[in-house]
């Protein structure tokens, strides 16, 4: 079906699959890939088939993909390299009683990459390594508190969940205390109040929560609160789990300059097979090896030897230029159709992981109406959360999305200037 020339994206075999999902499944698609964050109906649920930067969904709608399937995707999908030495690992061995020796080949890559690394640990989500993280730090000073910033996303687990999810309770949370992003004065004075008790602060190395602008950190806002936790013996751990290896290889805190204590390393590690790391200093080692920590699958080779293998080819690629290269040309390219249009755009966030949001905008409609405008014409884009780049995203990968994106800015225009009921401004 076409519409001014060009097909129509409709999503039935998605809704009707959909539909069954949700009789067999808690929530038909649950967490963060849940429907619900997006406009219903509007964007695909299931994904057929996936190579490069592209995907379809099972109605055969192609889609140049910028959430990296929220991440993960770094290289791009089917990346014979990545997926080569998985294969190979594949054929001798994955899931068995004891670990493969690319297990130690893995932990000497990250300890000679990462600077601030002296040993690893591996698991599987990025919310493993956070609470991993968390247990060495408490075992390291035998104290209980962790701070957090309002907002930042650590996993699941109850430590870090907020009160009101299903399950979870108010003494789940009773050592847990919370701090706004790049307040240093209020985390120095937090710090204070709490002086003995404080175990670790963990944070994102940025401000990138869904529903709100990224905000990079403040001049001076890391190496305070660097030498506030070393004055305090304080654990510093930074969550790299999003933005780990798009902005730095050595860890986004390389890119920023500061050096926390222990680094959590998920999604981009692996190139989208399931693993995940924590890194850190000597100091710790030994109170992180008293954690009782452990997984079923968490000795898999094969996604160790993907994550060797992605690890890698981000060197060899020059991933870190070229994903930084892309989004600035797709994020310059999106505010001057705005600008063409008569809309104001404004971009946050590093390149490689930029998002944008319209000025005079606080319900967001906007940003729904022109993301879901422009998943239609064959881009992805999410309106709530941030995007990511990849190395497959090529300059006419790009070039193709602002062309749809153009379409979509007229959309929003029109809705604009049609005063929307939806629109509160």
């Amino acid at each position: 079906m076409k519409e001014n020339g060009r097909k129509t994206y409709t999503y039935n075999k998605s809704m009707e699959l959909f539909e069954k999902a949700a009789t067999l499944i808690p929530g038909g698609i649950y967490g963060h890939m849940s429907p619900t964050a997006m406009v219903p109906g509007e964007y695909p649920y299931y994904t057929a088939e996936a190579n490069g930067c592209r995907y379809k969904d099972i109605d055969g709608n192609e889609f140049i993909d910028y959430m990296c399937a929220y991440g993960p995707m770094v290289l791009g999908y089917g990346n014979p390299v990545i997926d080569g030495a998985a294969e190979a690992q594949r054929k001798m061995a994955d899931t068995t009683n004891h670990p493969g020796p690319v297990m130690v080949e893995l932990a000497e890559k990250l300890v000679d990459m990462v600077p601030i690394a002296d040993w690893a640990f591996f698991a599987k989500n990025g919310g493993d390594m956070t609470t991993y993280a968390t247990l060495a730090a408490r075992a390291h000073t035998n104290r209980k508190k962790v701070i957090t910033v309002r907002g930042h996303y650590h996993g699941v687990a109850p430590w870090c969940t907020s009160y009101g999810h299903g399950g979870v309770t108010a003494e789940d949370r009773q050592n847990t205390l919370q701090v706004e992003w790049n307040d240093l004065d209020g985390f120095r004075q937090m710090a204070k109040e709490n002086r003995g008790e404080i175990a670790a602060f963990i944070a994102m190395p940025y401000h990138h929560i869904t529903f709100g602008r990224q905000e990079l950190p403040a001049e001076g806002y890391w190496t305070g609160v660097e030498k506030i936790c070393r004055e305090e013996e304080i654990v510093l751990i930074l969550d790299d789990v999003r933005a780990g290896f798009r902005l730095n290889l050595g860890g986004s805190n390389e890119y920023f300059g500061f050096k926390p204590d222990l680094i959590c390393f998920s999604k981009a590690v692996g190139n989208g097979y399931p693993i995940s790391a924590c890194v850190g200093k000597k100091e710790l080692m030994t109170a992180a090896s008293k954690v009782f920590f452990t997984g079923s699958f968490w000795m898999s080779a094969v996604p160790m030897a993907a994550a060797l293998a992605t690890l890698e080819e981000l060197e060899n690629t020059e991933a870190v230029k070229k994903m930084e290269k892309s989004g600035q040309l797709l994020i310059d390219g999106l505010v001057e159709i705005g600008q063409r249009h008569g809309l104001e755009i404004n971009p946050s966030g590093p390149p490689a992981i930029p998002f944008i949001h319209f000025c005079d905008d606080p319900s967001l409609y906007l940003n729904q109406l022109f993301c879901s405008e422009v998943t239609k014409r064959g881009s992805f884009f999410h309106p709530h959360h941030n995007w990511f780049l990849s190395v497959a995203h090529d300059e006419i990968d790009i070039k193709e999305t602002l062309n749809h994106a153009e379409e979509a800015m007229k959309a929003v225009k029109s809705a604009l200037d049609g005063k929307s009921p939806c629109l509160a401004v």
